[in-house]
């Protein structure tokens, strides 16, 4: 077959397979309610994605940035979908670039939504004279996930930048948190905030155990945290690895050689549980 005919069936049948959506209503140009051709009903967000279009016509399946089910949607999560507003999303969009290309995270759905509701949510608040005071939280964030930290701090600038919102930078402590949360499969903000108040904790252990004070500017540092942090989220995702099991070998040659540090695990281990 003719290449040139070829594409030009694929070409046709993808867009057929695209063009499966059509408008039951329009929230507003960038949020509408559509209908799949398995009379599926979803809530869908893209900009300009319902712009100029009537009922029963068929919505440009690229334009569809994220989709909601209607039916398998808490009402909060349809409501926030429906009430984002177009400057919100294209800032949202903006900022999940901005992460994608510095931190190689993506956020799901709802994790996409739940940041565009904090954003929207932290306008309004500075807004109306209201401020964060996390200077504290902000110390510890910077250390335990820089990364992540210095992303939002960033995004904070594209926010004011996009919006003239002016967001102070302690925002850019919640803001970090949706991007390790975005990293951490399967974990919530509540896991992520938890996590961070748990290796505070574990440092602190380790240190005055040794009576050090750790370069958190190092190498080992970062991987020590990127072991401490992937553990917990096993934890608290009940996810286990294939490994899980040592060899009791090891841990007896460990427990020999290493008494200092396994004294400390211990130490791990009652904070951990408490």
């Amino acid at each position: 077959m003719n290449l040139q005919i070829f594409y030009g069936f694929v070409g046709f049948f993808i867009q057929k397979e695209r063009a499966t959506m059509k408008l039951i209503k329009n929230f507003n140009n960038n949020a509408a309610l559509v209908k799949d051709d398995c009379d599926n009903e979803w809530v869908v967000i893209g900009k300009g994605i319902s712009f100029g279009k009537h009922p029963c016509e068929v919505i440009d399946d690229q334009k569809i940035e994220r989709r909601f089910k209607a039916d398998d949607s808490p009402a909060n999560v349809v409501e926030t979908a429906v009430n984002i507003s177009p400057e919100i999303v294209e800032v949202v969009n903006q900022i999940e670039r901005l992460v994608n290309d510095e931190l190689q995270v993506k956020f799901d759905d709802y994790q996409y939504l739940s940041l565009a509701d904090h954003i929207e949510f932290a306008i309004k608040r500075t807004q109306d004279g209201l401020h964060l005071d996390s200077a504290t939280v902000s110390w510890e964030m910077s250390r335990l996930f820089p990364a992540e930290f210095q992303t939002a701090k960033e995004a904070v600038r594209l926010i004011n930048g996009m919006t003239g919102a002016g967001l102070e930078e302690s925002e850019a402590v919640m803001i970090a948190q949706h991007f390790i949360n975005a990293g951490d499969q399967g974990a919530t903000i509540q896991d992520t905030l938890k996590i961070s108040r748990l290796i505070k904790g574990l440092i602190d252990i380790l240190q005055y155990q040794y009576k050090i004070e750790l370069d958190r500017n190092s190498f080992n540092y970062t991987r020590f945290i990127g072991h401490l942090r992937a553990f917990m989220v096993r934890q608290l995702t009940n996810t286990k690895l294939a490994e899980d099991q040592l060899d009791t070998t090891l841990v007896q040659l460990i427990n020999e050689k290493y008494p200092d540090a396994v004294a400390t695990v211990d130490r791990f281990a009652v904070f951990l549980n408490k």
